[in-house]
């Protein structure tokens, strides 16, 4: 009788996997939004195809560099949350997934009385064990849409920690070549030091000679003050830049290696910016935010099966005794049962979770839509900073030939008695202002590569990790 019994149990549970699994999910079912794209770049000068995911910043030929790159992705603490957190979205989607499937469970107990109905009987105990199986069937589609939800936080999490690398190489890249901007800064304010006290010795012995007033005597000293008080700023700065690149880099503040210094750095080739449209499919923080967007549409729902009455199934199979040494012996228990729970009048509020979660869902929209037109500004932005930073360095070097040709001419005609100091003081202000702008226009152009490659979302993963990326959501699927 027993097996009979267990055998329609099962029959019973079998059927009703059968229609969780085909039963209707309410709710509505993602679509990729459609974005129109430019049909292209403004300020691109190359040849418009795809961007190869290379690694960018070897373009540059700096071995130092390239280690500092490598060290920051494995020790970066920022790094490491984003791969902790990508752990705990797989966890969350195997928990919520769960949810899908029956759950068995052990129950047992025992119990002693004397009394039934107010009237003294025998004394009885009780003793019994049982194992307790208990589903609720998702017929409206609860748990396979918090399933999806789930799997799309999943990939979001994937993309996040791909935002996170880019963002990590970028900023090491800019802040090494901020500190060479200020390396170079400090080593033009030294020289400039050097050049000055010696034109400064020079002036103290005419001064001391009587051949020239006391005015030439201290405007020399007061430039060789001004070149002396830009030092400490400038090691002041290298100090900052190298404890953002420690931190950058997961370790205590402290002095950074260099290798090839500013000037002598390689300017990376002319960047094929590809079609618009790709950048779509290539920028990590865009595609997480339509992973967001796909894990928010999948939550309306979940609200909207909450509508509906829940379908639950238990089943009993044990033993009871009235003594424990004969639990196993004595007899058998079992027991089969369903149960429906349903909200009747709740002043609205199943119907208003829904209303929330749509309204979400439109603020997962407008998100993805704005991450995609910030992502088109960045790449317009940095093709512009490219064309302009490259003219204006121009410019900027040949006013540093023409600065440097003049002071040299302007001390000559004062040696020789033909102009005035005040012409050779202007001159060698120019010379040391020109020197640091363009040291920093140097960096400031580098820069503007590295904010394009940013900004194209290339160059952050090996060919082999883009084939896994490409290949993950299918299997996130399985």
């Amino acid at each position: 009788m027993m097996i009979i019994e267990m055998k329609k149990l099962a029959y019973i549970v079998a059927l009703m996997i059968i229609v969780s699994f085909t039963g209707c999910a309410v709710g509505p079912d993602f679509k990729k939004p459609v974005v129109e794209t430019p049909y292209n770049f403004r300020f691109s000068d190359s040849e418009s195809k795809e961007v190869v995911n290379l690694k960018w910043w070897e373009l540059f030929n700096d071995p130092v560099l390239n280690l500092l790159v490598i060290t920051a992705l494995n020790d970066n603490k920022d790094v490491r949350i984003a791969a902790s957190r990508i752990e705990e979205a797989r966890a969350s989607l195997g928990f919520t997934k769960a949810d899908m499937y029956p759950r068995l469970d052990v129950e047992a107990g025992s119990s002693r009385g004397s009394y039934v109905g107010g009237r003294k009987v025998d004394t009885d105990n009780m003793f019994f064990i049982a194992p307790t199986l208990s589903w609720e069937i998702d017929f409206w589609g609860k748990f396979r849409r918090a399933t999806e939800s789930a799997r799309a936080e999943l990939m979001g999490s994937e993309y996040s920690l791909r935002t996170v690398q880019i963002s990590l190489i970028s900023e090491v890249v800019s802040t090494y070549f901020l500190l060479l901007d200020y390396h170079q800064r400090l080593e033009i304010s030294r020289q400039t030091l050097d050049s000055r006290l010696g034109s400064l010795d020079i002036i103290q012995k005419r001064f001391d000679k009587g051949i020239i007033p006391e005015i030439d005597l201290n405007q020399a000293q007061i430039q060789k003050e001004i070149a002396a008080a830009a030092i400490p700023v400038h090691e002041r700065l290298i100090s900052k830049a190298e404890n953002m690149l420690s931190i950058l880099l997961g370790k205590f503040p402290g002095e950074i290696k260099r290798g090839v210094d500013l000037y002598r750095q390689v300017l990376p080739p002319d960047i094929p910016v590809g079609l618009p449209s790709s950048l779509l499919e290539r920028r990590p923080d865009i595609i997480q935010a339509l992973y967001l967007l796909e894990a928010q549409t999948a939550r309306i729902g979940v609200a909207q099966a909450l509508r509906f009455p829940s379908i639950s199934l238990t089943g009993i199979f044990g033993f009871a005794s009235t003594e424990l040494s004969d639990l196993i012996s004595d007899g058998d228990s079992w027991s089969i049962g369903g149960s429906l729970f349903g909200p009747i009048f709740n002043f609205d509020q199943d119907k208003l979770r829904v209303e929330v979660e749509k309204e979400r869902t439109k603020q997962a929209l407008y998100h993805y839509e704005n991450t995609v037109l910030f992502a088109f500004r960045d790449v317009a932005n940095g093709l512009n900073e490219i064309h302009t930073y490259k003219k204006q360095f121009s410019a900027v070097k040949r006013e540093f030939i023409a600065a440097k040709n003049a002071n040299t001419l302007s001390k000559m005609r004062y040696d020789k008695g033909v102009t005035s100091y005040l012409e050779v003081l202007d001159t060698e202000r120019t010379l040391f202002d020109v020197g640091l702008e363009l040291s920093e226009l140097k960096q400031q152009f580098y820069n503007a590569y590295v904010k394009l490659y940013k900004a194209l979302g290339g160059g952050w993963i090996s060919k082999e990790e883009m084939e896994q990326a490409q290949n993950q959501p299918e299997a996130a699927k399985k």
